[in-house]
């Protein structure tokens, strides 16, 4: 015989996972957008994070039905040598942001599975390690791009 108080222990716990397991509710993107290279070539995706929430959260990374693959990289300088090495997470502090941007952190975007041309649109959902998740579109721009093209401070 079940413990009627086990099964609402069991039942407060599903409902607290289910929270979590929802919406990055204190988190906004701005700003996101992708690089799109020729071919196949793998693509760079960023985006500014800003976190409203009391405690800090990390990106854990990101999934996408348009790329097969979504890894969080970070590219650095030493020496004169550029290199990109995979990461687990990037923190975004409580009430404030973290941005993915060229020669910083970034998503890189592996094998795509349809033709993403500069104009496109791309929906990535991004992960964090608190199990929360953030549907972000992405514009995709040309290769020789360097921000998301959406600065009206001179209008």
């Amino acid at each position: 015989m079940k413990s009627p108080a086990l099964s609402i222990l069991f039942a407060g716990w599903l409902l607290t996972g289910a929270a979590h397991a929802g919406a990055a509710d204190h988190v906004h993107a701005s700003h996101a957008w992708i690089r799109v290279l020729p071919g196949n070539l793998p693509a760079g995706a960023y985006v500014t994070l800003r976190n409203d929430g009391d405690q800090a959260i990390a990106l854990s990374g990101a999934s996408s039905t348009v790329y097969a693959d979504v890894m969080l990289h970070r590219s650095s300088t030493a020496g004169g040598m550029s290199r990109m090495t995979m990461v687990d997470a990037l923190s975004v502090p409580a009430h404030g942001e973290a941005v993915l941007a060229p020669a910083g952190y970034h998503l890189m975007l592996m094998q795509a599975n349809a033709t993403v041309k500069p104009g496109d649109t791309v929906r990535l959902t991004l992960n964090f390690t608190d199990g929360s998740r953030l549907a972000t579109d992405f514009l995709a721009r040309p290769a020789n791009a360097m921000d998301a093209g959406d600065d009206h401070s001179g209008h």
